[in-house]
């Protein structure tokens, strides 16, 4: 009697998968799955073969997921998500409870969501209650208990009333830029329309103190909410902000200038990072902690294992 073997996914091939569709071309995702581009198109063909449809419609601008490679994206997400569930599962890692999770909203807003549903599906006896806050307030209410895990940011080298926090965990750095509207034209000896948050947030009170130490004139142009609401006056070219990389969006054009003679001054990195374990917190939070370190701190596209 033959048997016959049930078709099957190969992990790798399904995890590159996602990372060119979410990253849209072939060399962009090549870096996110730490692969060359030859090996992530050698990937991409092979995993075609083994469904025997077109995943993919390629162009100059890059690719998209045909109909068929969307329904193969959401099914790739879970069967990764899944695959992780049981790797920590078997190895008695499991993790269960009211996890209350406080991110600054400048960290990664176009991953963040992704990456938190992604731990959801890994873990699904974690419920994970998700509240965007500003740095300082987070620190506060984390000393305070009124959060398990908190992640924040400060920009380096700049207290701004805040030292950093010792046992944090660093998530990662980004790059702060001057970003407007590609378009934006700033008229002649018109000073710097700025765009920031409320002066509650740290980057506000930041950039106006760069600004005045480097004696840059400019005025409150727009405050805005949140980052959100942030990018799309940004977008509708009300003016300019300071954003780390990951919040300014690919919409937004770096800066460095506002005309001929008029140079913005350069920029500090930022840092995000975990803040550390409370004293006689539940062994579960500090797993979870780590579980969200992993995957928090993975590079965009890529879910951690």
């Amino acid at each position: 009697m033959d048997i016959v073997m049930a078709p099957g996914f190969d992990f790798d091939q399904l995890r590159t998968f996602v990372a060119v569709a979410e990253a849209g071309s072939l060399s962009a995702a090549a870096p996110r799955v730490f692969l060359s581009q030859s090996s992530v198109s050698e990937q991409m063909r092979k995993l075609e073969e083994r469904v025997g449809v077109t995943l993919f419609t390629r162009g100059k601008q890059g690719v998209s997921t045909t109909p068929a490679g969307e329904r193969l994206l959401g099914h790739a997400r879970q069967l990764i998500a899944q695959s992780e569930h049981a790797w920590h599962d078997v190895r008695g890692f499991s993790l269960a409870g009211e996890l209350r999770l406080a991110i600054t909203d400048y960290f990664r807003p176009g991953d963040v969501a992704r990456m938190l549903r992604h731990l959801g599906v890994a873990y699904p006896s974690l419920r994970i209650h998700v509240t965007i806050l500003k740095s300082g307030v987070i620190e506060s209410g984390y000393e305070t208990g009124d959060f398990d895990i908190g992640l924040s940011m400060r920009v380096l080298g700049k207290s701004l009333g805040r030292d950093a926090v010792a046992g944090t965990r660093t998530l990662g750095r980004e790059s702060l830029d001057w970003v407007a509207a590609p378009d934006f034209v700033l008229e002649a000896n018109a000073s710097l329309p700025l765009l920031v948050l409320p002066d509650t947030c740290a980057l506000h009170r930041f950039t106006t103190q760069w600004l005045d130490e480097q004696h840059v004139p400019y005025t409150i142009a727009h405050v805005a909410s949140g980052v959100a609401g942030l990018q799309l006056a940004l977008n509708a070219g009300l003016g300019v902000a300071c954003l780390n990389a990951s919040a300014a969006g690919p919409s937004l054009a770096r800066i460095e200038s506002l005309m001929p003679g008029r140079r913005l001054p350069p920029l500090p990195q930022a840092e995000f990072h975990l803040l550390p374990a409370r004293r006689g917190e539940p062994a579960w939070v500090t797993q979870a902690r780590d579980a969200l370190a992993e995957q928090l701190s993975a590079p965009a596209g890529v879910t951690a294992r």
